[in-house]
């Protein structure tokens, strides 16, 4: 028996209204993401990936056409969004952040405590509990986001470049405690990126967005089995067949842009 479908996008279209313009950021998606599926998103910037992430955060609405986000029936909220600029409140500490979400769910006080804990360890935060995000570096807060993203146990998990900022040591860190953390919990994950590497050490498959209006125009499947290193994956043929493949589609559709723009 296979795996049940997570989030169900039919025909959604987002046109965006300024004055007497319209812009279409989006444009006929249709997508089916099973449960426990870790799918990435690459296109060029500008192309409708954050939008997208946006609508099923519930940050935006559609112009046109719907999206499920199937529920277990217990009580969960539907997603976490983790932002590519560090979303955590500076006002509490590494583990009020973390606890955040439970708190505002009204969760019993011993699960807060112990999810809370759970997830302070799993992301190498356990020591760091009493501090302010003004004291952490930009990798330990992007831990924070994380924690609290994985501790408050929603339905999907929405990733906007996360790691964008960080420098590569921190990048390969957080990849792989990622991926510990997501094999243990089975969460369903949409991450944005724009690093082919990033894409294919995380994903199970890749989907390619055309320039403005974002269209899904391809998909690959990733066929590397798991665990999986980034040395593996610049080492392995069929890998680095696929990072070109991805890198031609990059290439095209920013000349495609450019070339309808002029």
């Amino acid at each position: 028996m296979g795996k049940k479908n997570k989030i169900i996008i039919r025909n959604l279209t987002k046109a965006f209204y300024k004055k007497q313009a319209s812009v279409t950021a989006l444009d006929d998606i249709n997508l089916t993401i099973e449960d426990g599926e870790f799918v990435c998103l690459v296109g060029p910037s500008g192309c409708g990936k954050t939008t997208l992430l946006r609508i099923l955060a519930g940050l935006e609405h559609p112009s046109i056409g719907e999206f499920i986000i199937a529920t277990d029936g217990e009580d969960r909220p539907l997603q976490s969004m983790v932002f590519q600029e560090r979303g955590i409140i500076p006002w509490l500490t590494v583990e009020e952040n973390v606890a955040f979400g439970l708190k505002m769910r009204h969760m019993p006080k011993e699960i807060i405590k112990e999810r809370t804990a759970y997830y302070l360890k799993k992301t190498g935060l356990d020591k760091f509990s009493a501090l302010y995000p003004k004291e952490l570096s930009g990798g330990m807060k992007q831990r924070v986001s994380i924690a609290r993203a994985f501790a408050n146990d929603p339905e999907i998990l929405l990733m906007d470049e996360p790691f964008a900022a960080l420098d590569e040591q921190n990048k390969f860190i957080l990849q792989e405690e990622l991926l510990s953390i997501w094999s243990e919990t089975g969460k369903t994950v949409l991450f944005i990126t724009h690093s082919i590497d990033e894409a294919l050490l995380l994903s199970d498959r890749i989907l390619l967005m055309s320039s403005q209006p974002g269209r899904i125009i391809r998909e690959i499947k990733v066929e590397m089995p798991r665990p999986r290193k980034m040395e593996d994956i610049r080492e392995n043929p069929l890998m680095a067949a696929q990072f070109v493949e991805v890198w031609k589609h990059l290439q095209e559709e920013v000349q495609r842009s450019r070339r309808e723009d002029q």
